[in-house]
């Protein structure tokens, strides 16, 4: 079965339709996220450099990218539905098969972990886009919960570990009751079926998109608040922990980054909803960035609860902006889907990046520095990119790689 059209849904179902969505999205983080806090034991725990642990952060992040343009793919062969339901069963899988000890099968875990969000990541704003009249409201709510389940992720790992008497691995594992709760959930819920797309619709070419500037735009600015995001969590606690911040104070801190940015990405979206272009967000979200570095880069020791919270308004915020425009660019579903494989492959494979050159540069340089100057740098780009990507047009479904004028904003 496949869930109703939005105009035969009773307001009680679409309720429990956005609870599903939210379930789903608070899932997509923890698997990666829930590193960090524990890297210190990992580390201990495997024998791992700062580089190779880098990598373990950043193969899921690798994986969003690799597996994005698979996934409207997949939704047109067993339908949107389906695909989000095989997403959770492989995320499942592959945060179970990090519980085993072979340093290989901690990486393998990460992969088949990655390749899974990969999916959701690209099929959730599609959907959004098709189920809802407002998908600005409900996309603020999808992407609140990623930071939601981002914050739960930092915060919770260690003192879930602690609370079980249990090391780094299980603490790791413990969030596989969280993906089979969704998906126990998203089945009744969302149902599981074909997506009904026309073919001409299934002939248009994904990567076609970026002849025109306002993809590659779309693509950049994804991936370079991603670089920011997955660089910040993998290593603000070490590195607040080099500053002289108490070790267990630094998950709770990226907790609170994610919590502040959970704010943010609940009321971007819905706001850029009701904007005809959305430069005034793309400020907010680059004046935060500024803020937050800068007090990390000057003095991470002092103020830090500060600049954290502003990095984190500006990740949440910046984030969940980059996904609505995805959605807010697009002229229809399909188009949605589209775009979000091709910008979150190439915008994903950036990202991941950012924690391995951080992690090597502060193998050479032995200190902070350079690695939170260069996430300054990185901003002067996103800028540019951000201000494109959130001017006022649309990439029709006709010629996708044609950007048009909309009639009116979305909402």
């Amino acid at each position: 079965m496949t869930a109703a059209p939005p105009g035969t849904r009773t307001r009680g179902a679409t309720a429990l339709l956005v609870v599903a969505v939210v379930a789903v999205a608070l899932n997509q983080r923890p698997a990666v996220v829930g590193v960090a806090p524990v890297l210190g034991d990992l580390r201990a725990g495997t024998g791992l450099t700062s580089a190779l642990a880098g990598l373990l952060t950043a193969l899921p992040v690798f994986c969003f990218g690799a597996f994005a343009p698979l996934a409207p793919r997949l939704a047109r062969r067993i339908g949107l539905e389906t695909a989000v339901a095989g997403s959770l069963v492989l995320l499942a899988g592959g945060i179970a098969l990090r519980l085993l000890s072979p340093v290989a099968l901690l990486y393998a875990g990460s992969l088949l972990a990655g390749a899974a969000i990969a999916v959701a990541n690209v099929l959730m704003p599609a959907y959004v886009k098709r189920e809802f009249r407002r998908p600005g409201t409900v996309m603020g709510l999808y992407s609140a919960a990623l930071n939601v389940g981002a914050a739960a992720a930092a915060g919770l790992t260690v003192p879930i570990g602690v609370a079980l008497g249990v090391d780094w691995r299980v603490a790791l594992g413990s969030w596989l009751a969280l993906a089979v709760a969704a998906l126990a959930l998203w089945v009744p819920v969302a149902g599981v079926g074909r997506s009904h797309t026309a073919p001409d619709e299934r002939r248009a070419g994904a990567w076609a998109l970026l002849r025109a500037p306002l993809a590659r735009q779309v693509t950049a600015f994804l991936g370079l608040q991603s670089v920011q995001f997955y660089s910040f969590s993998a290593w603000l606690p070490t590195l607040l922990a080099d500053a002289g911040v108490p070790v267990g104070e630094g998950g709770l801190l990226l907790a609170v980054a994610n919590v502040v940015g959970a704010a943010g990405a609940l009321l971007a979206p819905a706001q850029a909803g009701r904007m005809r272009t959305q430069r005034p967000l793309v400020a907010v979200v680059v004046v935060a960035y500024v803020g937050g570095l800068t007090g990390l880069l000057v003095a991470p020791a002092s103020g830090t609860f500060l600049w954290v919270a502003l990095f984190g308004l500006a990740q949440g915020s910046g984030f969940a902006l980059a996904l609505t425009l995805i959605v807010l660019r697009s002229a229809t579903p399909l188009v949605a889907a589209q775009l979000g494989g091709v910008a979150q492959c190439l915008g994903y494979l950036l990202a991941a990046t950012g924690p391995v050159v951080l992690g090597a540069l502060h193998d050479r340089t032995d200190g902070w520095t350079w690695p939170v100057a260069l996430l300054l740098v990185l901003l002067l780009p996103m800028i540019w990119s951000g201000w494109g990507a959130a001017r006022d047009a649309v990439l029709g479904a006709d010629r996708p790689g044609t950007p048009t004028r909309p009639a009116a904003a979305s909402s």
